[in-house]
């Protein structure tokens, strides 16, 4: 039995849930934690409010966070319904869910390694916790971050990222595996952007953990 953190991407998240289920049916201990992205930022712009990201996460203040918190909640609650009975649908910052805060980005935190009872109460009763990734504070936190802060928080083995991501480019294509030293080198000169930057963040971080880390088709190794 392995307990794995599945993140799964807002664009992706619904139909990811079968990996969730088959994961579930073959005796893993499974936590979804999911993303939002899309649906904030669509929210976001029928209200008028600025988008703006820096290296991949969302500035954040009360008016944005108001909608980040609605829009993810919202998502968390439709996957649990999705995945049936064996779901609990748990909101980070009513759990336990630290951060430390960002506060040039406004309403922002990196999620650290927290005391979660709950996610742990849930698993040992045979259940799907459904993680929706808000840090105490209200602070917006990365849904990549909180994945690999939750995986620790709760001693998981493995953390799988699941999107719109194939996986790692590199010189075009999609490599098997990378070694969380070059990541990092290739994450310090600049050479990925956007979305995929605190994704990689968080697989070195976790990989260097001792965790198995997959993003997409690629491997994350230490």
């Amino acid at each position: 039995m392995t307990r794995v953190v599945l993140k799964l991407g807002g664009r992706v998240a619904t139909d990811s849930l079968d990996v969730a289920r088959a994961r579930h049916a073959a005796g893993d201990e499974v936590v979804v934690v999911h993303g939002a992205g899309p649906q904030i930022t669509a929210q976001l712009e029928a209200c008028g409010i600025p988008v703006i990201f820096v290296h991949g996460r969302r500035v954040t203040d009360p008016a944005t966070l108001a909608v980040v918190r609605s829009s993810l909640v919202a998502v968390g609650a439709e996957l649990a319904a999705a995945l049936g009975p064996a779901a609990v649908h748990l909101v980070g910052d009513e759990i336990g869910l630290q951060a430390t805060p960002l506060t040039e980005l406004g309403l922002v935190g990196e999620p650290v390694a927290s005391r979660l009872d709950a996610v742990v109460a849930a698993l040992e009763v045979g259940a799907i916790p459904v993680v929706t990734p808000i840090a105490l504070g209200p602070l917006n936190v990365n849904a990549d971050e909180a994945a690999t802060a939750i995986a620790a928080s709760i001693g998981a083995e493995r953390v799988v990222f699941l999107s719109d991501v194939v996986g790692v480019f590199l010189e075009g294509a999609v490599v098997r595996s990378i070694h969380a030293d070059r990541a990092s080198e290739l994450l310090a000169e600049g050479a990925f952007e956007g979305g995929i930057v605190p994704k990689l963040m968080s697989a070195v971080r976790a990989a260097r953990a001792g965790l198995t880390v997959e993003i997409g088709e690629t491997a994350v190794v230490a």
